[in-house]
């Protein structure tokens, strides 16, 4: 063999090493999402080292932007909803009455995203033309620059905003067919400010539906069977989803490593367990082969320097029944390949036991981010599948 087929050899064996990784047997295109994620990982990273040489903003992941382009459908605007940028789409055909609306939240992690990047701009336009609503895709101040709370009072500040009945009636909006809806760590915050409106007396505009997909909404327990079963899962592993959750509260790293061995919550708060004791608020089939352990806990010395990761604000699943029964009805998407999976559940769970009504979608063959995973940079069948669903729940209930 000479050298040159020798080094290519090597160029593929390293090329296939890096792209490779075990997916579940009845995962669609797999080498198509390896690819995929090897991908999204290598400029992840390459942001990343790109940041710590001072680059800002994510310079790699900044080229996934687009500019608020109107064309023969929509009018597209980038404004500011009380000092937070959002994009809003409005349908050009004039309406014979008030539109319905959604005011979508984008994920990330806390740390990335954009409601300007083509895959939401994609999303919210495919929402606005198959609902004929008006769409709100709102921004928010990220991590590691800024921590918990920022990211759920920008997200909370532009969202009573839209629900001025001022602001509503600029955009022609029905005030009685609203939606808030986010996705991962949008599905965290759209969960969080949901719960927050209901106590809030100055906001008179009630939200008839919330849409979470694959929700991120608890951090006291990180070994979940999700956690278990797809620790090592394409674009969202545990270390991953652990990584995200300590630095939206804090760069301290002291928490990250108590919460990958899930000894970070104090014993005084034990009490808080009850409302994400996977134990009872799973089904049978999500919880076969695995066996409840009783939580280890940590110093409390962590929970003082960062009261938030027991902040109902921070993890909507520790919210009491009393403020969960008065929910709207609630849309939780869930992926069976997902560390997620089981904080959707749960939620699910807690919600039906306090009289909201839920519809729970699962897809036994999905995998984290599907629903962005249907525009010309990411399309992947399943993605497609989950967001024509997805399109026709939100037409058939909004």
């Amino acid at each position: 063999m000479g050298k040159k087929s020798l080094c290519l050899l090597i160029s593929f064996a390293l090329l296939a090493y890096f792209v490779y990784i075990p997916l579940p047997d009845n995962i669609e295109e797999p080498w198509k999402l390896m690819i995929t994620n090897a991908f999204l990982r290598a400029n992840i990273h390459l942001s990343a080292l790109l940041e710590m040489l001072g680059f800002r903003p994510l310079v790699v992941l900044s080229i996934l932007k687009v500019p608020p382009t109107s064309n023969e459908k929509a009018t597209v605007t980038d404004t500011l909803f009380n000092n937070v940028p959002v994009r809003v789409f409005v349908p050009k055909q004039k309406p014979s009455t008030t539109r319905r609306a959604v005011f979508y939240i984008h994920g990330g992690g806390w740390a990335i995203g954009d409601a300007t990047w083509k895959l939401y701009d994609e999303l919210a336009r495919q929402m606005m033309d198959k609902l004929d609503a008006v769409i709100v895709s709102t921004n928010y101040r990220l991590s590691p620059e800024y921590h918990f709370p920022t990211q759920f009072e920008d997200v909370y500040d532009a969202l009573r905003w839209f629900l001025r009945k001022k602001v509503l009636a600029e955009y022609g909006v029905d005030p009685s067919r609203i939606c808030v809806a986010g996705d991962s760590a949008g599905g965290n915050l759209a969960a969080a400010v949901t719960q927050k409106l209901l106590d809030d007396p100055e906001v008179k505009t009630k939200v008839k539906i919330q849409s979470l997909i694959y929700p991120a909404l608890q951090t006291l327990d990180m070994d979940l069977p999700s956690h278990r079963e797809n620790a090592h899962m394409v674009f969202l592993t545990k270390h991953d989803m652990v990584r995200y959750w300590s630095t939206y509260f804090t760069l301290d790293k002291a928490l990250k490593e108590a919460m990958l061995v899930n000894q970070h919550t104090p014993v005084e708060s034990s009490h808080l367990f009850k409302f994400v004791n996977w134990s009872t608020l799973l089904p049978e089939r999500f919880k076969k082969g695995h066996v409840y352990a009783n939580p280890t806990h940590g110093h409390s010395d962590l929970a003082k320097k960062y009261p938030g990761f027991l902040d109902v604000r921070a993890s909507p699943l520790l919210a009491d029944d009393s403020k969960l029964q008065h929910l709207p009805l609630t849309h939780i998407l869930t992926c069976q390949h997902d560390v997620l999976r089981d904080d959707g559940i749960m939620y699910a769970s807690r919600l039906r036991a306090a009289g909201v009504q839920v519809v729970h979608e699962h897809v036994e063959n999905g995998f984290h981010g599907i629903l962005t995973m249907t525009s010309e940079l990411m399309k992947f069948k399943v993605g497609l599948r989950a967001l024509n669903k997805y399109l026709k729940w939100l037409e058939e209930n909004l």
